[in-house]
């Protein structure tokens, strides 16, 4: 018997600076809404859902970079949200940034929790590898200072089991390393959620930035399908206080092929059927890591790092 889960990507345009909790938890519960009406059981919201990308900017008052983050999760402004969950029997992942106090420290990082049909937290993530810079780059319109604003996550990469499933979480720069789903696939993961703000001009190299629609999808379909997983991919996008920002989420089968696609910038719910099973015929197949990953020849590429001498030159 199959586990077929209807998931829905609910894509944001841009949140402008000047934007309140208020206005974007209404827009938020828009698209929670239409999800539900499509039959959705669980909707992926983006990277940094309730605010702008205020990494790029420098902040040095601390005051106005604290507006950016949550001390708590659900708080006063964000219970709405779990408030309509629990009402729509509808679980949702969402990333935000999250501020702690820890033994008289503020700690930062780029969040996501997953929700389920309750309206209760299941499981939270912080982003591992932050992309950008720790100080400001000269030349460059907009500034990408995620090593400013936060520490590298230190949960690692858990699953759960939730939604028929197990489900697993990261954020944005995340689906650029194989490492972030193999972790996962080895842990029997069905659906990776992630959401996502990156700009057009990440790198600062026209040639690479020019590619940057086509290594979104590179990045989650290969991990998709070499970890036997569905990928949900949910992005921020559009002309967000000056920034031009990828869209183009999707929802990604096993098999490595998009099933659904946004086509718009601006806010957007897409949904798929996902069948959990489909992953599982793959893991009984083609990647069966148990049959066919060779974890010992890898361990000895490790080792003799460094100790392969170079080419002989003429």
């Amino acid at each position: 018997m199959s586990r077929i889960i209807r998931v829905a990507s609910a894509q944001m345009g841009p949140i402008a600076k000047s934007e309140s909790r208020a206005q974007v938890m209404t827009r938020l519960l828009d698209l929670m809404n239409e999800a539900k009406s499509r039959g959705a059981e669980l909707v992926v919201f983006p990277e940094l859902a309730l605010t702008t990308f205020f990494p790029r900017w420098v902040i040095d008052d601390e005051a106005e970079l604290d507006s950016y983050y949550e001390a708590a999760m659900p708080n006063n402004e964000t219970a709405p949200l779990f408030d309509a969950a629990k009402r729509l029997g509808i679980g949702f992942y969402i990333g935000y940034a999250e501020l702690i106090l820890e033994n008289g420290h503020k700690r930062r990082f780029n969040t996501s929790i997953l929700v389920d049909r309750a309206g209760n937290i299941t499981g939270k993530y912080r982003k591992v590898h932050l992309p950008g810079h720790a100080e400001p780059q000269p030349g460059r319109a907009h500034q990408h200072l995620e090593k400013r604003y936060f520490e590298p996550g230190n949960l690692g990469f858990p699953v759960w089991r939730a939604f028929g499933g197990v489900m697993g979480m990261c954020i944005c720069n995340d689906r650029r390393w194989p490492e972030t789903y193999r972790v996962m696939g080895l842990q029997g993961v069905d659906m990776v959620m992630l959401g996502y703000n990156t700009p057009y001009d990440h790198t600062g190299h026209g040639d690479i930035d020019a590619l940057t629609n086509f290594h979104n999808h590179l990045s989650m379909q290969a991990g998709a399908y070499q970890n036997a997983t569905w990928v949900v991919g949910t992005a921020k996008c559009g002309v967000e206080e000056g920034s031009k920002m990828l869209a183009q989420s999707a929802i990604i089968a096993p098999s490595g092929e998009i099933v659904a696609m946004a086509s718009t910038i601006g806010d957007e719910v897409i949904t798929a059927a996902a069948d959990l099973d489909i992953g599982k015929r793959y893991r009984e197949t083609i990647f069966d890591f148990s049959r066919h990953r060779e974890p010992e020849a890898y361990r000895l590429i490790v080792e003799r790092k460094g100790a392969i001498p170079p080419p002989e030159t003429a």
